[in-house]
Formats: structure tokens, C-alpha cells, sequence
């Protein structure tokens, strides 16, 4: 095995190669260690640029959502020898335009309900390890027109700022919004912040003409939406 390690990809049958793989056989074909190959393009003397990613998947216990909540600073702290500042900010890139392909297809369609949005909420926050609560601007076919994390806290809890979010709602000229936070703990039991926050941010709408649609609780385990539970 260690041998092995210090050959060169570029000296590997054209079959076990990553990129002449995806080129023959489509994306599809590839293992996550070598997708992460093709973005790390190569090695060091000691590892090609296959066993990185295997040791880089390994890090993220071999789970690409805890990966692609990862920063590049946070990558970069790995000490992962030959992973430096540049491939980390290419396998960041990547990742975020993969949540933000999962995304796209929602951002079109109209929201009636809450199994409507409650995926595109998932694909964007579920798999963060801190809570951050975020905001959904629509406009008046109910279409989505704009989605912002209103602030980041910690393990259990943050803040939101009902100012802050009316003033996204005015500056993007939307009628109503569907506010969501994660819990990481994976519970989707609201607590009794969750619906006093809910309720004051609701009021405060209701002067400027803009209706809170939803608050909705994601987490790995699924959703909750308090429009559907009729706590809202």
C-alpha cells in the first residue's frame, strides 16, 4: 500500500485514472474520494492526490454534508499534508454550487404549502452544525425572490432581529416571508422562544402589509412547519 501511494496517478492504468474515468464513464461513475481527486488535481510525494481525499473524507467521518459545512479556514485546520489554502477554496466552491444546484429548482416554483419549500430549507440549512435562523422573501405569486441567513449562533439557540428582517422584506419589495432556523440536536420540537420570537415577528409584519406565511424547523431528521401544526 504505501507503495502504491507514492505512484503518480498519471502513471496509473487509464481506467483507474479520475479524470479519463469521468471523461469515459460520466460523474456518476466516480467514487467521492475521486470526484474530491479531480478538485485536489494532485498529490504529494507521499500521497497522490486520491489518498488526500480519502484522508480528507476521513476527517469529515466520510459524510460530504459535514464537509460542505466546513470553511476553508476549518479545512485548511485539518493539517492534511498537501491541502492547502487554494484546494480547500476549490473543494468550497464546488460544495456550495452542489447546494445551490439542489436549490435552484425550488426558486421558481410557487409556495402553497409547506412540503413546497420545506426541501429547498433542508438542502440549505439542515446539515449546519451551529443554529442560524434565515428568512424567505416572496413576492405576490408566492414565488421565491430572495433567501438570506439573518444571523448565526451557537449549539442551542440564535437571534433574530424582527428589524432586520422587515427591512430584507422592504428592500426586496416582498409581501410576505417564511421564516426558518435549524436545530442541530436533530429535535423538531419548537421551543417556547421559538413561538414567542414567531409571534413578534409576525405582529411587527402585519404593520408593513407583509404576511409571515410559516416558520419552519429543520433539522436532519426532517421538518416542522408551524402553519401546518396551526401554532402560527
Amino acid at each position: 500500500m504505501d507503495r502504491m501511494k507514492k505512484i503518480s496517478i498519471k502513471h496509473w492504468a487509464d481506467d483507474d485514472r479520475p479524470r479519463e474515468k469521468l471523461l469515459r464513464k460520466g460523474a456518476g461513475a466516480l467514487s467521492n474520494s475521486e470526484l474530491l481527486a479531480i478538485l485536489i488535481n494532485n498529490g504529494t510525494p507521499e500521497n497522490n492526490a486520491v489518498e488526500l481525499a480519502k484522508n480528507l473524507l476521513s476527517a469529515a467521518r466520510n459524510d460530504l454534508k459535514t464537509l460542505a459545512n466546513m470553511s476553508v479556514r476549518e479545512l485548511v485546520k485539518l493539517k492534511i499534508k498537501g491541502l492547502g489554502e487554494a484546494k480547500a477554496t476549490a473543494i468550497a466552491a464546488a460544495l456550495e454550487l452542489g447546494i445551490r444546484r439542489n436549490m435552484a429548482g425550488n426558486e421558481k416554483q410557487m409556495v402553497a404549502q409547506s412540503s413546497d419549500i420545506a426541501l429547498y430549507l433542508r438542502t440549505r440549512l439542515a446539515h449546519k452544525r451551529r443554529e442560524v435562523f434565515a428568512v424567505v422573501l416572496l413576492n405576490k405569486a408566492h414565488k421565491i425572490i430572495h433567501f438570506e441567513v439573518i444571523s448565526e449562533g451557537g449549539i442551542t439557540g440564535t437571534v433574530a432581529d424582527p428589524r432586520v428582517i422587515l427591512k430584507k422584506a422592504l428592500e426586496y419589495d416582498a409581501v410576505a416571508v417564511i421564516l426558518c432556523h435549524n436545530h442541530p440536536s436533530g429535535s423538531l420540537k419548537p421551543s417556547k422562544a421559538d413561538q414567542l420570537v414567531t409571534q413578534q415577528i409576525k405582529t411587527a409584519a402585519a404593520y408593513l402589509q407583509v404576511a409571515v406565511l410559516d416558520h419552519i424547523i429543520v433539522s436532519d431528521e426532517g421538518y416542522f412547519s408551524f402553519a401546518d401544526e396551526g401554532i402560527l
